[in-house]
């Protein structure tokens, strides 16, 4: 006969907290949001540990270098997608583990025959406002010139006027040799008061650009995330299927922490993967795991060697698992429940294994609920994909701008290596959703703001730590007449515009 809970799965608006008290040292300011990333022993410290407890999604329309670096400056950790080719994967790691060091591979290039129109497109796609122009067009071509927002307007110019026709000539710029140091590199910038230099090769071919706003990230982003060698730290997914040849490269190109992406962690290919990593590398090499809803997946993955383990089927907001298989549970549930687990996994062995909790945020409070309920972090696709530095469009819809956001099981992604289970590679069937969410703005103010009510809420409760959170949280079920209430009820709203 089937095993039957005896209580409904819940969500996490189901839940709020119960203030604690509040001494006079527990203000926002003072609160420490550093948490472990991966397994450590007890007494011992954990070899990486984020600065927020906020990871980006493996999904192709969320995490690429560009998030990666935005969400290292704010001290949390992307997850470079693996939907991709393994040599796409491995630049992109790469270019995040370069851009620290202030060595950037330019990734917007133009040739001098593309046109305004083309420029436009690449610095809406991307962002960037400075815009390489090289003979072939590549990164890595013979450097012909740059081009800023400041060599062209729009209002006098077609959309067909060629690129040679505006460019700032290579004979105008300002650029040195390819062994410049990086402080060399800076006094120039600051010499000749330019913001962007180039940096060559002795056949002309463009090599870096070192960028004056780099000088001085440090002291606007006392947060971020950095190596020992102060480069910023980025992850990557692999799956189950090509990581032979997926893993050697990533780790080549600089990836700190790696985690396997499926849809369902409680699973042999699973273990299979990670007994191939610590064969050829040992606990040198960090990999997370999942996904899992329950005590005896977190024990299958905890034992089989996961560096951190992702809890969550189901609840992600272009997630349709549920509803094709009948499969999932309630991430707040299911959170609980692997948490307990995950605490007495460690009083037995002395082996402290974090959980990330991955789906089910609709709410800046869920985030601070996560970590009350047993989150050592939490992992976030929607949420990332408003903002400006995620890869994806932003598009015009009835009058509202949006970003375009597409699940990994959808037929847009063709991601059948998360999904696959030993079959044919292709989907069967979508398990995921093409869809729009509204543009936020920048990820820096959003996740600032964000943190300041997880911080605000976590002194309501008397903790100033994370692990102090989860000790002295009281968390309580309300009904849905109470969920009603929590919000504005019984007045007419102003507008507010």
């Amino acid at each position: 006969m089937a095993f039957y809970y005896e209580e409904p799965s819940r969500t996490f608006s189901e839940y709020l907290l119960v203030p604690g008290y509040s001494s006079t040292k527990c203000v926002p300011s003072e609160v420490s949001l550093k948490t472990p990333l991966v397994r450590y022993n007890k007494g011992e410290e954990p070899a990486l540990h984020i600065n927020i407890p906020m990871v980006s999604a493996i999904m192709q329309s969320v995490s690429d270098d560009r998030l990666a670096i935005a969400l290292a400056q704010e001290g949390g950790l992307s997850f470079i997608y693996g939907s991709q080719t393994i040599a796409e994967q491995a630049a992109m790691v790469n270019r995040v583990k370069r851009y620290r060091a202030g060595f950037v591979v330019s990734d917007s290039n133009v040739s001098p025959e593309m046109t305004l129109e083309d420029v436009l497109s690449l610095t809406e796609r991307t962002g960037h406002s400075t815009i390489a122009v090289t003979e072939d067009g590549g990164p890595n071509g013979r450097l012909l010139g740059i081009v800023t927002n400041k060599d062209y307007r729009v209002s006098r110019m077609t959309p067909d006027t060629k690129v040679k026709e505006f460019m700032t000539q290579i004979g105008d710029l300002v650029y040195a040799d390819e062994d410049t140091t990086l402080k060399e590199a800076n006094d120039i910038i600051w010499e000749h008061k330019i913001n962007c230099l180039p940096l060559v090769n002795k056949e002309g071919q463009l090599v870096y650009l070192v960028f004056r706003k780099d000088y001085d990230s440090h002291k606007k982003n006392e947060n971020e995330l950095i190596d020992s060698s102060k480069r910023y730290m980025v992850g990557a997914g692999i799956n189950t299927r090509d990581y032979e040849e997926r893993v050697p490269a990533l780790l080549e190109a600089g990836a700190d922490v790696l985690c396997i992406d499926s849809s369902e962690g409680f699973s042999e290919w699973q273990k299979i993967t990670i007994d191939y990593i610590r064969k050829n590398y040992g606990q040198s090499v960090k990999v997370g795991a999942g996904n899992v809803v329950d005590a005896e997946g977190f024990r299958f993955l905890a034992e089989a060697g996961a560096d951190f383990i992702k809890v969550g089927i189901g609840g992600g907001a272009i997630c349709i698992t549920r509803e094709q298989k009948g499969i999932g549970r309630g991430q707040a549930t299911s959170l609980i429940e692997v948490a307990r687990a995950r605490d007495a996994y460690y009083e037995e062995t002395g082996i402290y294994v974090p959980i990330c909790s991955d789906g089910g945020i609709v709410h800046d409070y869920h985030v601070t609920l996560a970590l009350a309920m047993g989150a050592d972090f939490v992992m976030l696709g929607r949420y990332f994909a408003r903002f400006d530095e995620s890869p994806t469009k932003r598009v015009n819809v009835n009058g509202s701008y949006m970003k375009e956001y597409w699940g990994e099981g959808s037929a847009r992604a063709r991601n059948w290596q998360r999904y696959d289970m030993g079959g044919e590679k292709k989907l069967s069937f979508e398990e995921g959703v093409d869809s729009f969410v509204p543009y936020a703005g920048s990820l820096k103010d959003n996740v600032g703001l964000t943190l300041s009510k997880v911080r605000s809420t976590m002194c309501n409760c008397g903790a100033l730590t994370i692990p102090e959170l989860q000790s002295k949280a009281k968390i309580t079920l309300v009904s849905s007449t109470s969920i009603v209430e929590g919000g504005a009820h019984d007045v007419m709203l102003r507008d507010s515009k």
